[in-house]
């Protein structure tokens, strides 16, 4: 049985009672949290510039794609002597028709037709009639004014000429006679059918409207900025605008603006607002080159308090055996300040509280606490219990820990948007290139559930259309 002596039982007893006094329990009041109340922040609405090009050859696919087979047909001789069926005989193409004032396409035609003619009279009840059956094969040539009229280029097409491959003859009396005289008052006929058809089909072919709001479905879907601060970039359609399509060389180009929200926010992957139908589309007479971007970066206390803890690791504040380590950081709003609360271990046991005004510090670009100190309870708790935790020197380390800096989330969404500027494809035949200047911090905002921060950045984007599908 082993055995103490007095003094090691007395020596054992002071260091028990000193080991304990070296550690104390603070417990302050804490700061509760306003009310909650919607998540609301005023949202400057973002203007971009999106001109769109697309090349005629792709205006000629489509088209190409719409109009085939059989484009008229009239089976009525009764009427006036001519029945006929007209086809389109091999692709049609599409230049710019340079020779014409304003924006005019040229539209060469081929096609073959089918001309029954009947030669005859009718008298006394009598029919005495001889029909003739021609196949015949031409080019015919169309010049539209174009327009753009609804997202859809509109075209008003003019048959200009129709020049047959061979001049359709007929045998009378042994001869062959030219009948080209008899076959195109005929053509009169179907003139108009064909300019129509030419309308409708470019019509149909072009209704940019589908391929546009696809695009902006894709590009509407929150796209992830930075891993480690798991930012995400939400874009939400407002209006967009539309300047009539011009004719340049063998393009045509539609000036393209959107209003719309830009949001950053912090977690998981959000959800898309995109909703076509709420969408308001305007036709102006001119939009700006450039872009502003106005980003709300939203920032939840919970997210902010995360990386605000990963700040505080393995550190240690005070000196000598008076020492506490951070283990969790967490904040909320209340009254216009920031509560942070931090969860101690060490010479001191348990939650101290600190209250500040978020700030912004352009250079850092950091989001700091001005006039950073305990709050009340805590201050009268500490003084009486760990003095030195007051102390100017201590609280200003734990405030250079309480800071939340959006300059890698700046520096990355700007890296991350960029790579949707260098030919970003949302979709076949669609790509999107641009330029973005530096990004400027505007304001924060407080609500009750985050830190909203208002970021302001300007560029240019240019959307082109190759291969239209």
């Amino acid at each position: 049985m082993l055995k103490f002596s007095p003094t090691l039982l007395i020596f054992l007893s002071i260091l028990f009672v000193s080991s304990c006094a070296t550690t104390n329990k603070i417990d302050a009041l804490k700061p509760e949290a306003d009310d909650a109340t919607p998540l609301t922040y005023e949202n400057i609405p973002s203007y971009i510039n999106m001109p769109i090009s697309v090349k005629l050859k792709d205006i000629e696919n489509q088209t190409n794609a719409v109009l085939s087979g059989l484009i008229y047909e009239d089976n009525n001789i009764e009427d006036d002597d001519i029945a006929m069926k007209v086809w389109k005989l091999a692709p049609l193409t599409i230049k710019n028709d340079a020779g014409e004032k304003g924006e005019k396409i040229k539209t060469i035609l081929p096609l073959k037709a089918i001309v029954k003619y009947r030669i005859g009279t009718k008298k006394l009840g009598v029919e005495m009639y001889d029909t003739r059956e021609f196949n015949l094969d031409g080019v015919v040539t169309l010049v539209s004014d174009v327009a753009l009229i609804n997202w859809k280029l509109n075209t008003k097409t003019e048959l200009k000429s129709l020049d047959w491959n061979e001049s359709p003859t007929m045998t009378v009396f042994g001869k062959n006679v030219p009948v080209t005289y008899l076959i195109n008052p005929g053509v009169k006929l179907f003139k108009s059918k064909i300019e129509n058809k030419i309308d409708e089909a470019i019509t149909k072919a072009m209704d940019f409207k589908p391929n546009v709001l696809a695009a902006l479905e894709k590009i509407c879907v929150p796209f992830l900025m930075n891993d480690t601060y798991e930012s995400w970039l939400r874009i939400v359609p407002i209006e967009i605008y539309s300047t009539n399509a011009k004719l340049k060389n063998d393009t045509f180009v539609l000036d393209m603006g959107m209003k719309c929200n830009m949001e950053t926010l912090i977690g998981k992957q959000p959800e898309s607002k995109f909703n076509a139908s709420k969408i308001i589309i305007k036709s102006v007479s001119k939009i700006p080159e450039d872009i502003t971007a106005n980003i709300v970066a939203i920032s939840t206390y919970q997210e902010a308090s995360k990386i605000m803890t990963k700040n505080f690791a393995g550190q240690e504040f005070g000196s000598g055996s008076n020492k506490v380590k951070v283990q969790n950081v967490a904040i909320w709003h209340k009254k216009g300040k920031m509560i942070i609360a931090l969860d101690v271990l060490g010479s001191v046991n348990g939650t101290i509280y600190l209250a500040g005004f978020p700030q912004y510090n352009d250079k850092t670009k950091e989001v700091f606490f001005d006039q950073l100190d305990y709050a009340l309870d805590t201050k009268n708790k500490l003084m009486r219990t760990a003095n030195w935790l007051t102390q100017g020197l201590v609280l200003k380390k734990i405030e250079q820990n309480c800071r939340y800096s959006i300059k890698p989330n700046l520096e990355e969404g700007q890296k991350s948007m960029m790579t949707y500027l260098k030919n970003y494809s949302p979709m076949q035949g669609v790509y999107v290139n641009g330029k973005m200047a530096a990004v400027e911090f505007q304001k924060i905002q407080l609500t009750n559930q985050a830190i909203i921060a208002f970021i302001k950045v300007k560029g240019t984007v240019n959307v082109s259309v190759d291969g239209l599908k």
